[in-house]
C-alpha cells in the first residue's frame, strides 16, 4: 500500500518490504530501526524525515512482515535473526558500503545485535531510549504503571504492579503482566510512555481499514518473535562488542532505559556518550522533534 513518493517495496530474502527514503544519496547514511516490536517506521518519518533529509540519508523501514511491508504467513518461518539479516542485505541491495544506525526502543536492541554481528556495515549507533534487557524494561515500566495506578486511586492495581516488579518472575512473563495489566490504567496508560503530547501524529494517510490490517500483521511478527523466546534474552553483555562510537539518547521521564542499562552503556561501550531529553519520555522523536534532530546530527558530525 504505497501512499508516498518516498516508499516503495524491496524484495529482500523473499520478501517484499516497504522501505522510504530521504535525502540525497552523497549524504551520511542512516538506517532507522523502529521497535514495537513491530511498531513501523511511519510515526518516525512524520516527525524526522524532512528534519533529517537535508543532512542525512534517511532509510527507513517496516520490518519482516510489519504494516506496510509483506505479511509473515503461518506455515514460513520466521525468527529474530531474520530482521538483522534484512538490514544486512538492505545494505548490499542499496549499495551502501557503511551505514549509521539510528533504533528506537526494541529498535536498540535489534541495532546493537546488527552492529555486534556485522561491524564493518555499520559506522554509528544512536539508541533511543533503547531496551537491551527487557527484563529490566519490563520492571521499570511496572514501577511507572503503579505511581499512575496511585494517581487514579486504583490501589489494588498499583500494589500489584511494584509486586511484579519485584517478583522472580522471567523477562516474557513480566512483559505480558505488564501488556495485560495497561488497559486497566484506560487513556492514562499512554502516559506511561509519553511525556510531552505538544507534537501529535496525523494518522489520516491511511484509512481505519488500512490501519486495522497493518495492526493484524504487526501483532503475527510481535506474537512470532515473543514464541521464539530470544528477544527476552539480554544483550548487556554485547555491549563491551560495540567498536563503533554510540550515543544513547533518552527522555528524562522514560520507563524502559532504566539506570542499570543505561550505566552498563556508559561503562562498557568504548565510545559510548549519553543525552537525557528534559521533556520526553520513551518518544524523542515527536516529544521534542528539533532537539531530537539536532542531537542526532551533531552526533553524525
Amino acid at each position: 500500500m504505497e501512499k508516498t513518493s518516498n516508499g516503495k517495496l524491496i524484495n529482500i530474502r523473499g520478501k517484499d518490504m516497504y522501505v522510504e527514503s530521504y535525502g540525497s544519496e552523497n549524504n551520511t547514511p542512516l538506517l532507522y530501526i523502529h521497535g514495537g516490536p513491530g511498531q513501523g517506521c511511519y510515526d518516525f518519518c512524520y516527525h524526522q524525515a524532512e528534519r533529517l533529509q537535508e543532512d542525512v540519508r534517511l532509510i527507513a523501514v517496516d520490518q519482516r512482515g510489519v504494516s506496510r511491508s509483506e505479511g509473515i504467513k503461518k506455515e514460513e518461518g520466521f525468527s529474530l535473526n531474520d530482521i538483522i539479516l534484512d538490514f544486512e542485505e538492505l545494505r548490499k541491495e542499496l549499495g551502501i558500503e557503511k551505514w549509521a544506525l539510528l533504533g528506537h526502543s526494541f529498535g536498540g536492541y535489534f541495532s546493537l545485535l546488527y552492529a555486534t554481528t556485522f561491524p564493518k556495515s555499520v559506522s554509528h549507533i544512536i539508541f533511543e531510549c533503547p531496551t537491551f534487557d527487557s527484563e529490566l524494561s519490563a520492571r521499570n515500566s511496572l514501577i511507572k504503571a503503579s505511581k499512575l495506578f496511585s494517581e487514579v486511586r486504583k490501589e489494588t492495581l498499583a500494589e500489584k504492579c511494584l509486586e511484579l516488579s519485584k517478583s522472580d518472575k522471567p523477562a516474557k512473563d513480566l512483559m505480558l503482566e505488564f501488556m495485560d495489566i495497561r488497559p486497566e490504567l484506560g487513556e492514562k496508560g499512554i502516559e506511561i510512555h509519553v511525556h510531552n503530547f505538544e507534537h501529535p501524529t496525523d494518522y489520516s494517510l491511511y484509512t481505519e481499514d488500512e490501519w486495522k490490517q497493518f495492526f493484524e500483521k504487526n501483532n503475527v511478527h510481535n506474537d512470532r518473535l515473543f514464541e521464539e523466546n530470544e528477544i527476552f534474552n539480554s544483550l548487556l553483555p554485547r555491549l563491551n562488542e560495540v567498536t563503533q562510537p554510540a550515543l544513547l539518547i533518552n527522555g528524562k521521564y522514560d520507563p524502559v532505559t532504566c539506570d542499570e542499562q543505561k550505566r552498563t552503556f556508559l561503562s562498557d561501550v568504548k565510545h559510548g556518550e549519553s543525552i537525557t531529553l528534559q521533556d520526553s519520555g520513551h518518544f524523542p522523536h515527536f516529544e521534542e522533534p528539533e532537539k531530537f534532530k539536532n542531537v542526532v546530527l551533531n552526533f553524525l558530525k
